[in-house]
């Protein structure tokens, strides 16, 4: 299975309407990819605070419209990272959308643990409230965003729901971005899955992005890792290895706590 991830560089010189261009025009090149990915609030950046609202969409909004376009061209699974909803209820949401080769969106996922304690996104937006998991022809994805990755009781959720490979749009702040690669990995290793974690290059309201986009393997070891600037990342990796390695390794059969009904 051949992935892409985009690590896009958002400044606060170039437009959400051109960065939507400008990212159609990278899935599109990705063309041969099964699976393509774009990182979290990439048109808005995700600590521009003041932009949420103002740049808010609707679900099937302009940039599901060009990412929908831009998938279908390139006859690709699409995970587009996410965007500003409005929800129905008028709500914000921090919201991921997965767009499959014909353009139909496939799934959305509202973004359940919201950053910034008690300001920013944890005030602004409302909390998704469940795990979200889409089949390809290939893995089952598990769909999580950013700030989820320091909550292992989704991924344990997802995994739980069939889910065989992490996908984490992220816009992680370059300060703490010794643990972006440690979280991912961790991830990885204890649900024996893949891990595809696509972070932003640039800088967000002054906030420099980590960048480092990386993919995992279910042993922990690091398939690929951007640098800090944009930059397209494709790896090539086989999803049977998730089988192999729970069979060959069945750590997560031994779990006990958070089954609904524990092993004796």
């Amino acid at each position: 299975m051949r992935a892409s991830l985009l690590q896009i560089a958002v400044n606060e010189d170039e437009s959400a309407e051109v960065r939507r261009v400008r990212a159609a025009a990278l899935v599109r090149d990705q063309a041969g990819a099964d699976l393509v990915v774009l990182p979290e609030l990439w048109t808005t950046g995700a600590f521009a605070f003041e932009e949420f609202g103002s740049q808010a969409e609707p679900l099937e909004g302009p940039t599901y419209e060009a990412m929908a376009k831009a998938a279908s061209d390139a006859g690709v699974w699409l995970h587009a990272g996410s965007v500003p909803e409005r929800g129905s209820d008028g709500q914000l949401y921090n919201t991921s959308l997965v767009i499959s080769p014909s353009g139909d969106l496939a799934a959305s996922y509202r973004k359940i643990h919201r950053f910034g304690f008690d300001k920013g996104e944890a005030v602004l937006m409302g909390a998704g409230r469940e795990p979200v998991t889409v089949r390809l022809p290939e893995t089952t994805l598990g769909v999580a965003t950013c700030y989820d990755l320091r909550f292992p009781e989704l991924f344990r959720s997802l995994v739980d729901a069939g889910a065989e490979t992490l996908v984490v749009p992220a816009g992680w702040p370059e300060r703490r971005r010794s643990h972006w690669t440690l979280l991912a990995q961790a991830r990885a290793v204890e649900n024996q899955a893949f891990v595809l974690a696509c972070g932003t290059a640039g800088t967000h309201a002054g906030v420099p992005q980590a960048g480092h986009s990386i993919v995992v393997d279910p042993w922990g070891e690091v398939l690929a890792e951007a640098g800090a600037d944009e930059e397209v990342l494709t790896v090539e990796f086989d999803p049977a290895k998730v089988a192999r390695t729970r069979e060959q390794f069945p750590a997560l059969k031994d779990r006990v706590l958070g089954l609904s009904t524990p092993r004796r």
